[in-house]
């Protein structure tokens, strides 16, 4: 993390000025702004006594809770008079450290899960299936009873936790429920929390770390996501929060300049090292074929191993390096044993504070 007086020290060695007193006024309107869309977001459907079952918009508005990579929001959806599906928007695809679209598909996944849970509390059956066709997730609607799971009260809660957990270890009832919510249809999640085991993880994370910061492509794609201040945030409703990572809010145009700065091959490393070894576990998700049909079930099955992790009280975040350098990954599944699967997501986990939240787009954006 950068704090906030490094951050500042460097802008002047950079030498950057700035109006103090005018950007503080600026800071605290951006702070209100991006405080009043999280409050706005990240909540649940008020829930009345004898009041009648959320509307299906409402849904769709759980699924956009989910995680997707850069926090793009990949996704558009379409809504049936008993079914919706849920399609890929390639507008907003990063070719540079997905250019198979893996990750695309994977956050599909994650968004139909979210549905599926909010349909359940409200007493409607989702049955998920890929449309090999239109690369979407159709999701077939049916009366069920109702219920209100542990997963579904979750999902306003969870959060991509990218700062350091306390260390301390997950009890084995904990792992177990984590594993079963991480188990999908042609789908495993490996937990190693043996330190050796994270100690090699950690050097396959460094090493696909160091490729990609060497990368000047996809360091420029990641910083295009980069949102560096509150009202940044609001206004594209998408993108990495700077504040997310625990990153002190500056003004956009001195953000680009300092990331350049900070944003560094020897810093990434050791922040990674600090995470991994602060963190109680890593859990690896791995698919049996290496197709976006699996991939979809990959990101559902992540989707409800975070949520289970969320009501439990663990925090989680991805270090998908081993997966995303494809001159990697056949190393990484040879250490795992894994034979002919595919690593899809690497994930980091324990117990840990809540930082700044991410954002979301309005549903006018999303649903066709």
């Amino acid at each position: 993390m950068i704090s906030r007086r490094k951050f500042m020290t460097a802008a002047g060695v950079a030498g950057v000025g700035v109006a103090v007193g005018g950007y503080a006024w600026t800071a605290r309107n951006a702070r209100v702004q991006y405080e009043t869309l999280v409050q706005e977001t990240w909540r649940h459907t008020p829930r009345d006594v004898g009041a009648p079952p959320a509307p299906m918009l409402e849904w769709v508005r759980y699924a956009t809770l989910a995680p997707s990579s850069h926090n793009t929001q990949c996704w558009n959806f379409r809504i049936g008079e008993d079914a919706v599906s849920v399609l890929p928007d390639f507008k907003r695809r990063c070719p540079v450290v997905d250019p198979d679209d893996h990750h695309l598909f994977v956050s599909l996944g994650c968004a139909a899960e979210n549905f599926i849970q909010a349909a359940a509390a409200s007493g409607v059956r989702g049955a998920a299936s890929f449309n090999t066709d239109g690369g979407s997730v159709d999701i077939a609607l049916e009366p069920a009873p109702l219920v209100v799971s542990p997963l579904f009260e979750a999902i306003p809660l969870r959060q991509s936790t990218r700062g350091e957990y306390d260390g301390k270890p997950i009890s084995v009832q904990d792992l177990k429920l984590l594993e079963t919510a991480g188990t999908g249809s042609g789908v495993g999640v490996l937990l190693l929390s043996g330190r050796q085991a994270m100690e090699r993880v950690l050097e396959f994370v460094i090493q696909g770390n160091t490729l990609q910061m060497r990368d000047r492509e996809f360091v420029d794609e990641l910083k295009q996501w980069v949102r560096f201040n509150g009202a940044h945030a609001a206004t594209s409703g998408d993108g990495l929060f700077a504040g997310s990572s625990g990153n002190p809010s500056v003004p956009t145009w001195l953000g680009r300049r300092m990331f350049d700065l900070f944003f560094t091959e020897g810093a990434e490393n050791d922040k990674y090292a600090r995470h991994v070894r602060s963190a109680a576990g890593i859990a690896v998700f791995v698919s049996e074929r290496d197709d976006k049909a699996h991939w979809v079930e990959t990101g559902r099955a992540f989707e409800r191993f975070a949520l289970q992790a969320t009501a439990l009280g663990i925090r989680h975040a991805h270090l998908n390096q081993p997966v995303e350098v494809s001159s990697i990954r056949p190393e990484f599944a040879g250490f795992l044993g894994v034979g002919g699967g595919r690593p899809d997501l690497v994930v980091r986990f324990g117990r840990g504070e809540e930082l700044p939240r991410s954002v979301r787009r309005p549903l006018d954006a999303v649903v066709l």
